[in-house]
Protein backbone atom coordinates (compact mmCIF):
# COMPACT_ATOMS: atom_id res chain seq x y z
CA UNK A 1 0.00 0.00 0.00
CA UNK A 2 1.28 3.46 -0.89
CA UNK A 3 0.21 6.45 1.23
CA UNK A 4 -1.26 9.61 -0.28
CA UNK A 5 1.93 11.55 0.48
CA UNK A 6 3.99 8.92 -1.33
CA UNK A 7 1.73 9.01 -4.38
CA UNK A 8 1.93 12.81 -4.46
CA UNK A 9 5.74 12.67 -4.24
CA UNK A 10 5.81 10.12 -7.04
CA UNK A 11 3.62 12.32 -9.25
CA UNK A 12 5.62 15.45 -8.32
CA UNK A 13 8.53 13.80 -10.19
CA UNK A 14 6.70 14.65 -13.43
CA UNK A 15 7.38 18.35 -12.86
CA UNK A 16 3.67 19.05 -13.47
CA UNK A 17 1.41 20.68 -10.87
CA UNK A 18 -0.28 17.99 -8.73
CA UNK A 19 -3.20 18.10 -6.28
CA UNK A 20 -5.43 15.63 -4.50
CA UNK A 21 -8.97 15.40 -5.96
CA UNK A 22 -9.42 18.94 -7.36
CA UNK A 23 -7.94 22.39 -7.33
CA UNK A 24 -9.83 24.98 -5.29
CA UNK A 25 -12.24 26.91 -7.50
CA UNK A 26 -10.39 29.56 -9.48
CA UNK A 27 -6.98 28.27 -8.31
CA UNK A 28 -6.17 25.69 -11.01
CA UNK A 29 -2.82 26.30 -12.71
CA UNK A 30 -2.50 26.45 -16.50
CA UNK A 31 -2.76 23.09 -18.28
CA UNK A 32 -1.25 20.52 -18.17
CA UNK A 33 -1.74 19.44 -14.56
CA UNK A 34 -2.55 16.32 -12.54
CA UNK A 35 -5.30 15.51 -10.05
CA UNK A 36 -5.32 12.18 -8.23
CA UNK A 37 -7.57 10.41 -5.77
CA UNK A 38 -8.13 7.13 -4.02
CA UNK A 39 -11.26 5.95 -5.81
CA UNK A 40 -11.85 2.76 -3.81
CA UNK A 41 -10.10 -0.18 -2.19
CA UNK A 42 -9.75 -3.67 -3.60
CA UNK A 43 -8.38 -5.39 -0.51
CA UNK A 44 -7.07 -8.94 -0.36
CA UNK A 45 -8.89 -10.91 2.32
CA UNK A 46 -7.99 -13.96 4.36
CA UNK A 47 -9.46 -15.47 7.52
CA UNK A 48 -12.49 -13.13 7.37
CA UNK A 49 -10.42 -9.94 7.52
CA UNK A 50 -8.38 -7.61 5.36
CA UNK A 51 -5.10 -9.44 4.99
CA UNK A 52 -3.52 -6.93 2.61
CA UNK A 53 -5.02 -3.48 1.92
CA UNK A 54 -4.94 -2.35 -1.72
CA UNK A 55 -5.91 1.16 -2.80
CA UNK A 56 -7.17 1.93 -6.29
CA UNK A 57 -5.79 5.30 -7.40
CA UNK A 58 -7.05 7.37 -10.28
CA UNK A 59 -4.46 9.74 -11.70
CA UNK A 60 -6.02 12.31 -14.03
CA UNK A 61 -3.79 14.23 -16.43
CA UNK A 62 -5.49 17.25 -17.98
CA UNK A 63 -4.10 18.78 -21.18
CA UNK A 64 -5.41 21.35 -23.66
CA UNK A 65 -4.21 19.28 -26.64
CA UNK A 66 -2.96 15.73 -27.05
CA UNK A 67 0.34 15.86 -25.16
CA UNK A 68 2.52 12.74 -25.49
CA UNK A 69 5.34 14.44 -23.56
CA UNK A 70 3.16 15.00 -20.47
CA UNK A 71 1.75 11.47 -20.77
CA UNK A 72 5.30 10.11 -20.93
CA UNK A 73 6.19 11.94 -17.71
CA UNK A 74 3.25 10.37 -15.89
CA UNK A 75 3.98 6.94 -17.33
CA UNK A 76 7.64 7.22 -16.28
CA UNK A 77 6.58 8.17 -12.73
CA UNK A 78 4.27 5.12 -12.65
CA UNK A 79 6.80 2.77 -14.27
CA UNK A 80 7.13 0.64 -11.11
CA UNK A 81 3.41 -0.19 -11.19
CA UNK A 82 0.94 -1.85 -13.52
CA UNK A 83 -1.45 0.81 -14.79
CA UNK A 84 -4.35 1.11 -17.21
CA UNK A 85 -4.97 4.22 -19.31
CA UNK A 86 -8.06 5.76 -20.92
CA UNK A 87 -8.53 9.05 -22.74
CA UNK A 88 -11.56 11.33 -22.89
CA UNK A 89 -12.17 14.76 -24.34
CA UNK A 90 -14.19 16.96 -21.97
CA UNK A 91 -16.28 19.24 -24.19
CA UNK A 92 -17.40 21.49 -21.33
CA UNK A 93 -13.79 22.06 -20.21
CA UNK A 94 -12.30 21.97 -23.73
CA UNK A 95 -9.47 19.70 -22.64
CA UNK A 96 -8.34 16.09 -22.62
CA UNK A 97 -8.48 13.92 -19.53
CA UNK A 98 -5.99 11.07 -19.59
CA UNK A 99 -6.96 8.69 -16.79
CA UNK A 100 -4.42 6.30 -15.30
CA UNK A 101 -5.67 3.65 -12.91
CA UNK A 102 -3.33 1.75 -10.63
CA UNK A 103 -3.77 -0.49 -7.61
CA UNK A 104 -1.12 -0.33 -4.91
Amino acid sequence: MIALEQMKSLLDETGLPVCYYAWPEGKAPPLPYICFLTAFSNNFGADDRVYYPIDHYQIELYTRYKNPEAEGKVEQALSSYFWEKTETYLDTERCFQILYEVEV
